[in-house]
């Protein structure tokens, strides 16, 4: 499997530690794909239409993209509901987990290219600050909750939001604020799949 892959991408990170786990990320070979909002990549398109990273082809040719739609084939290619359960409540739960964390990092990369320009919309930037505070605020009353939940595509998503905050949003200190939520964050950080995923800014 060819995955289109960049060590800054929080969702292709997803897509790599969810191979870890699963014991598949020896079978993906990895193709570095520069992608910008402001620049199409445009070799990419044939592939994914969206110009989006992470893209996952298979052997047979088929594409893949969205990183839950990819760890969902991964996930189905190591048995089934090891990081996504069957249906049923606890299915829900990690779904409705995993779009919070999912939500909150296409809303922190939002927020990166507004504060990036010369002349930022000051309401655009309220409107993030005010999210991103909500999000941090959910976080922190379900941390034990999350601590007691099972490896899943919501945990490995959450992680790596709290990286991605801790990459491009250090003057945050969104840790003081959150400190059970952080704690388990710095512990999932310790796994190999994390430690073997690091975001690298090149």
């Amino acid at each position: 499997m060819k995955l289109h892959w960049s060590p800054r991408s929080p969702f292709v990170r997803k897509v790599m530690v969810a191979a870890h786990e699963l014991d598949l990320a020896d079978r993906i070979s990895m193709t570095r794909t520069v992608v910008a909002m402001t620049t199409p990549n445009r070799e990419l398109l044939p592939e994914n239409p969206l110009g989006k990273i992470p893209t996952l082809v298979l052997e047979d040719g088929t594409i893949l993209y969205d990183s839950q739609v990819i760890i969902e084939y991964l996930d189905h290619l190591a048995g089934g509901g090891r990081l996504i359960p069957p249906p049923g409540p606890a299915r829900w739960l990690e779904l409705r987990r995993h779009a919070l964390a999912n939500g909150f990092l296409d809303l922190l990369i939002l927020w990166r290219y507004e504060r990036g320009k010369a002349q930022p919309l000051p309401a655009l930037i309220d409107s993030f600050t005010l999210k991103t505070g909500a999000v941090l605020a959910a976080l922190e009353a379900e941390a034990d909750a999350i601590a007691r939940a099972p490896v899943g595509l919501a945990q490995i998503t959450l992680a790596i939001a709290g990286a991605y905050l801790d990459f491009r949003f250090g003057d945050l200190g969104w840790r003081d604020r959150c400190p059970r939520f952080s704690a388990w964050q710095r512990r999932f950080e310790e796994r190999p799949s994390m430690r073997a995923t690091p975001v690298v800014d090149d």
